[in-house]
């Protein structure tokens, strides 16, 4: 659980019912510019590939992230992936959520995503789902259409297949409150209104990280559930 500048980011992660666990967690500082870069990732399929996948990804975004911005993440974790994982069941989805150096108390938080893991913001009030899913369920309710439970699980980007202009961007405060990275295996059998009781909770970061991955499993989640929560305490200028 390290201390990340004036932030504090911990992870929690459990198989459930899969063969293996195919989620990935990277955390990287840029030592030039202090900015630090969270990613969660999730492995496509429940296999080796999937996992390899995940792992190489997370790593690559989080290098690349921290550097150069959560977009900039999601793109060398494509060239990384394609170049070191050639085989096309190899995939995974993404976030990249990439925090600015301590010394930045009004700098923005860049979210950067591919696929159905999200990013939320909790600042102590509201809780705000920063992401949108890269999903079919999606894609057909914003055109009115009607969804199936089935296409909440089919995604229309992914780290190996996403194009430049798909990829998802925002932008958020970086002050006080609390940052949550999840795969789909926490948000989606829990719901928001879970998510932000156990968010709004006094516990640490790790504490808060557990009882997501737990609670999700205990609501009858199967899926591999990652969660990596970061507490971002009110920030001041130095000197």
């Amino acid at each position: 659980m390290p201390w990340l500048g004036a932030a504090m980011g911990a992870s929690a992660s459990r198989r459930a019912s899969r063969s293996i666990n195919a989620d990935a967690v990277a955390i990287e500082t840029d030592a030039m510019s202090g900015a630090t870069a969270f990613v969660v990732a999730d492995g496509v399929g429940d296999h080796l590939l999937g996992a390899r996948a995940a792992r190489t990804v997370a790593a690559a975004a989080a290098h690349a992230g921290a550097r150069d911005g959560a977009r900039a993440g999601i793109l060398a974790a494509q060239e990384e992936l394609l170049r070191e994982v050639p085989e096309p069941s190899a995939d995974s989805v993404l976030v990249v959520a990439v925090l600015p150096t301590a010394g930045r108390p009004d700098g923005p938080c860049e979210v950067a995503w591919v696929g159905d893991c999200r990013a939320y913001r909790w600042n102590g009030r509201v809780l705000h789902q920063i992401t949108t899913d890269h999903t079919v369920a999606e894609s057909y309710r914003a055109r009115g259409l009607a969804v199936t439970p089935r296409m909440s699980h089919l995604v229309t980007t992914s780290a190996r297949t996403v194009r430049p202009d798909e990829i998802g961007y925002a932008a958020t405060g970086s002050s006080t409150g609390r940052l949550l990275l999840s795969t789909d295996g926490v948000h989606k059998p829990l719901g928001i209104a879970a998510v932000k009781a156990i968010l709004a909770d006094g516990d640490a970061a790790h504490a808060i990280a557990n009882s997501l991955v737990d609670a999700a499993l205990l609501a009858g989640g199967r899926d591999n559930a990652t969660a990596l929560v970061v507490d971002l305490p009110a920030r001041t200028a130095e000197g």
